[in-house]
Protein backbone atom coordinates (compact mmCIF):
# COMPACT_ATOMS: atom_id res chain seq x y z
CA UNK A 1 0.00 0.00 0.00
CA UNK A 2 1.23 3.64 -1.21
CA UNK A 3 1.25 5.66 1.49
CA UNK A 4 2.23 8.98 -1.25
CA UNK A 5 -0.54 12.01 -1.06
CA UNK A 6 -2.54 11.94 -4.36
CA UNK A 7 -4.82 15.00 -3.14
CA UNK A 8 -3.76 18.48 -1.77
CA UNK A 9 -3.98 18.54 2.29
CA UNK A 10 -4.74 21.33 4.47
CA UNK A 11 -4.88 22.20 8.02
CA UNK A 12 -8.01 23.38 9.39
CA UNK A 13 -7.95 23.71 13.47
CA UNK A 14 -5.31 21.24 13.54
CA UNK A 15 -6.53 18.57 11.68
CA UNK A 16 -5.59 17.42 8.37
CA UNK A 17 -8.35 17.47 5.42
CA UNK A 18 -8.52 17.14 1.53
CA UNK A 19 -8.43 19.95 -0.55
CA UNK A 20 -8.81 20.93 -4.51
CA UNK A 21 -5.94 22.61 -5.75
CA UNK A 22 -7.53 25.49 -6.05
CA UNK A 23 -8.05 26.11 -2.74
CA UNK A 24 -4.39 24.49 -1.59
CA UNK A 25 -2.58 27.15 -3.97
CA UNK A 26 -4.69 30.17 -2.34
CA UNK A 27 -3.43 29.28 1.30
CA UNK A 28 -0.03 28.99 -0.31
CA UNK A 29 -0.16 32.41 -1.72
CA UNK A 30 -2.06 33.72 0.92
CA UNK A 31 0.72 32.72 3.53
CA UNK A 32 3.47 34.10 1.39
CA UNK A 33 1.61 37.22 1.13
CA UNK A 34 1.30 37.42 5.23
CA UNK A 35 4.93 36.80 5.81
CA UNK A 36 5.86 40.00 3.14
CA UNK A 37 3.04 41.99 4.69
CA UNK A 38 3.74 41.34 8.45
CA UNK A 39 7.93 41.02 8.12
CA UNK A 40 9.03 42.64 4.32
CA UNK A 41 10.28 40.34 1.67
CA UNK A 42 13.67 40.08 3.30
CA UNK A 43 11.34 37.42 5.48
CA UNK A 44 11.08 35.39 2.65
CA UNK A 45 13.62 32.72 0.76
CA UNK A 46 13.70 30.20 -1.64
CA UNK A 47 15.79 27.20 -2.06
CA UNK A 48 16.17 25.44 -5.90
CA UNK A 49 17.91 21.77 -6.46
CA UNK A 50 20.47 21.38 -8.86
CA UNK A 51 18.81 18.12 -9.76
CA UNK A 52 16.57 20.09 -11.93
CA UNK A 53 16.70 22.36 -14.83
CA UNK A 54 18.13 25.73 -15.30
CA UNK A 55 14.27 26.51 -16.64
CA UNK A 56 13.05 25.74 -13.42
CA UNK A 57 16.10 26.88 -10.99
CA UNK A 58 15.66 30.54 -13.63
CA UNK A 59 11.47 30.42 -12.77
CA UNK A 60 12.34 30.36 -9.11
CA UNK A 61 14.97 33.10 -8.61
CA UNK A 62 12.53 34.70 -10.92
CA UNK A 63 9.19 34.21 -8.78
CA UNK A 64 11.18 35.44 -5.82
CA UNK A 65 13.09 38.42 -7.16
CA UNK A 66 9.79 39.56 -8.93
CA UNK A 67 6.72 38.45 -7.36
CA UNK A 68 8.13 38.72 -3.86
CA UNK A 69 10.70 41.13 -4.10
CA UNK A 70 13.67 38.95 -2.20
CA UNK A 71 16.81 38.09 -3.10
CA UNK A 72 17.27 35.33 -0.94
CA UNK A 73 17.29 31.88 -3.07
CA UNK A 74 19.76 29.33 -2.42
CA UNK A 75 20.47 25.65 -4.01
CA UNK A 76 22.71 23.03 -3.51
CA UNK A 77 24.55 23.82 -6.69
CA UNK A 78 27.87 24.56 -5.35
CA UNK A 79 28.07 21.23 -3.23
Amino acid sequence: MSERLTVPMVRDNGELREATWEEAFERAASGFQKVVEEHGPTAFGMFSCSKTTNEVNYAVQRFSRSVIGSNNIDSCNRT
